[in-house]
């Protein structure tokens, strides 16, 4: 009996740590798709690397750097990014995730790969970066 206790708790933790990322890329997805400079910030470490391409070729940037992309553009308004998670992986007080967004309007897709580290009891992601190709859009 003790033993399924234990492994329930075991379970329940971990469901509470994938939840607690999900709150986090969560975040980070709505405020890339709606223009929220707060809760884009929100989600990353003040410290975060991003590494990105982009028209001026490859480049690091911060977190402010990043979600200055989106500060002049009406907040809480759609523009067009569609993301969603695909894998969360945990390791302690790692953990690394993939998500998707799609920008119909630009037919990219994009991959984003993130690294995470759970600080003071949050999750909060502590490297960035992504790659894009060009989206079919005939089915």
């Amino acid at each position: 009996m003790s033993l399924a206790i234990v492994l329930f708790s075991f379970t329940l933790s971990a469901q509470t740590e994938v939840e607690q990322i999900q709150t986090t890329l969560t975040h980070y997805l709505y405020g890339t798709s709606y223009n929220d400079v707060e809760r884009i910030d929100s989600a990353f470490y003040q410290d975060a690397t991003l590494y990105l391409t982009g028209r001026d070729g490859f480049k690091l940037y911060t977190p402010s750097e990043y979600s200055a992309f989106f500060a002049n553009r009406e907040k809480g308004v759609f523009n067009g990014r569609e993301g969603q998670i695909l894998e969360i992986s945990i390791e302690h007080d790692i953990a690394s995730a993939k998500a998707e967004i799609l920008i119909p309007a630009l037919k990219r897709r994009y991959i984003d790969w993130f690294l995470l580290k759970k600080l003071d009891g949050r999750w909060l992601i502590i490297s960035k970066t992504a790659t894009y190709y060009p989206m079919n859009l005939e089915k």
